[in-house]
């Protein structure tokens, strides 16, 4: 992931929004809009039947996180890394609808190479994605959130590792057994 130009100005403006400076908010706003629209571009780039845009999806997650009231941000990889776990929710959220309205007629992924875990199915129904990654977090949360930064947010795995406040080994060993995880699970499942 891009540095942001200023990333102790952006953290002291995260962490001055947390503490319910609006001001703050508004400042914030034009810093984050590239990154945030560079990490919907990601995860929407497998996306195989898209109704999602890129610019659609940052407000979404925008609107998601403005109401979370009790956040404290710590830095700029734990806002965008909950930015991209918002924008893999209401992917999965809107799916879910669109299952309840129409029985079974889910939205589909397909996972890069990076996660790896397409070989064996080319397109993964977003919400069995949404599930198993789930059930990893009841399992492994931190096995999870390796998932969601790296894959989703787009995090090295230096970046990562920071970010979670582990070593690089461990990321790159959560990594390999989530994707194993996951592979596992959707191929069963």
């Amino acid at each position: 992931m891009p540095a942001v130009t200023g990333e102790p100005n952006l953290t002291s403006l995260l962490q001055a929004w947390s503490g319910g400076d609006q001001d703050a908010l508004a400042s914030l706003a034009p810093l984050v809009q590239r990154e945030l629209r560079e990490i919907a571009r990601r995860i929407l780039a497998g996306e195989r039947h898209g109704g999602w845009q890129p610019t659609e999806l940052v407000q979404e997650s925008y609107l998601r996180l403005l109401d979370w009231r009790a956040v404290h941000w710590q830095n700029r990889a734990h806002f965008f890394a909950t930015a991209a776990g918002m924008m893999r929710r209401a992917i999965i959220d809107a799916a879910r609808a669109r299952r309840a309205r129409k029985r079974g007629d889910g939205r589909e992924v397909t996972l890069g190479d990076d996660l790896e875990v397409a070989a064996a199915s080319p397109a993964l129904d977003v919400l069995a994605l949404g599930d198993a990654l789930d059930t990893l977090a009841a399992v492994s949360p931190r096995a999870a959130k390796v998932v969601e930064l790296r894959f989703f947010g787009g995090f090295s795995v230096q970046e990562t590792a920071e970010a979670l406040g582990v070593s690089v080994r461990t990321v790159i060993n959560d990594w390999n057994a989530a994707r194993a995880w996951l592979h596992n699970a959707l191929s069963t499942g």
